[in-house]
């Protein structure tokens, strides 16, 4: 394909525009975060009335950012799902007026395989991905046509735990930043460790962390048990899939994987098994319009053939479920 994407992401609380051009050079990276009122977490109404506001503006700044109009371009992507039904409503609506102002052709992309590309522009040719956002626990390796789930929570996703746990602690939102600037060592406090085969939960975890702290457990001590137990779970089922697969690449992505103490943790294990660790720069892990642009850049490039279903949003739009045509 020749011309630049811009992708446009919206699937829970952020609205971000980004832009790439064929080649990988990011030319454009915007975002604004709805940031719910304390003690509360993300109603899908009032995030997606905030991209509804946020969005014109952050096109704008990204064209202008690239210097290019949007008659200049050659796609416009947008993620289709997973994600929260009005915040994708509101991003693909945004995604269709603008290609359809300009004559643009439109593609809705997959959220969760757009992490996993993104991981492939660092330089990984055929990896694990260890995902781990709000919503979204997965450990994701391509195998025959499709992105494969080889393990997932099986509740909660590892940052809707921290989230939680931080919003019950009095931390506001976003619960795991603050949860990793507070994590105090080495004394480990024991918590459920739940891993069922190669999928994980984190449910109990919650509660008993919470019962914890209703009985007086000092909050860093708490907080360095969480993410120690928590990261632990999800670098085993990672581990174990690389033993599956006999894949060499593991990729980080997801807004949890920011984490410098889950990085550690990964780096450690992929190591230990002479795998090579790809961390993506932390604006790339969390919600972001750049991968949405990058992933239907390749898809729009490997011959991938839109249908109607490309044109609709899905809050269930799963892993895989996505056809991987451009491998």
């Amino acid at each position: 394909m020749s011309g630049a994407v811009l992708g446009i992401e919206s699937t829970a609380h952020t609205a971000a525009v980004g832009i790439v051009s064929p080649d990988g050079e990011i030319m454009a990276d915007r975002k604004a975060i709805f940031a719910p009122e304390a003690g509360s977490g993300i109603h899908p109404r009032e995030a997606a009335n905030h991209h509804v506001v946020a969005l014109p503006g952050l096109v704008r700044e990204a064209l202008a950012d690239a210097q290019l109009a949007p008659s200049e371009l050659a796609l416009v992507a947008y993620a289709r799902g997973p994600g929260l039904g009005p915040c994708l409503r509101t991003g693909a609506t945004a995604a269709r007026a603008l290609a359809h102002a300009h004559g643009l052709p439109l593609l809705g992309v997959n959220h969760c395989v757009a992490h996993l590309e993104i991981g492939l522009l660092e330089g990984a040719t055929d990896p694990v991905l260890l995902y781990l956002s709000g919503g979204n626990t997965q450990v994701i390796g391509y195998a025959h046509g499709r992105y494969r789930v080889f393990g997932e929570t099986l509740d909660i996703g590892i940052g809707n735990m921290l989230d939680k746990f931080g919003r019950e602690a009095g931390l506001g939102f976003p619960g795991g930043p603050k949860l990793e600037a507070l994590a105090e060592g080495p004394e480990l406090e024991p918590l459920p460790y739940s891993v069922k085969g190669m999928d994980m939960a984190f449910s109990g975890l919650l509660t008993a962390a919470l019962r914890k702290l209703a009985d007086g457990m000092p909050l860093p001590r708490l907080a360095f048990a969480i993410q120690e137990t928590a990261f632990a779970m999800a670098c085993e089922v990672a581990e174990r899939a690389l033993a599956h697969t006999g894949k060499t690449e593991l990729v980080l992505g997801g807004g949890v994987a920011c984490n410098a103490r889950l990085r550690e943790m990964a780096s450690t294990m992929a190591d230990a098994r002479d795998v090579t660790c790809f961390a993506p720069a932390k604006a790339l892990c969390v919600d972001n319009g750049v991968m949405i642009a990058w992933l239907g850049h390749v898809m729009h490039s490997g011959g991938y053939e839109t249908g109607p279903a490309d044109d609709k949003v899905d809050q269930r739009f799963r892993t895989d479920m996505a056809e991987v045509t451009w491998r």
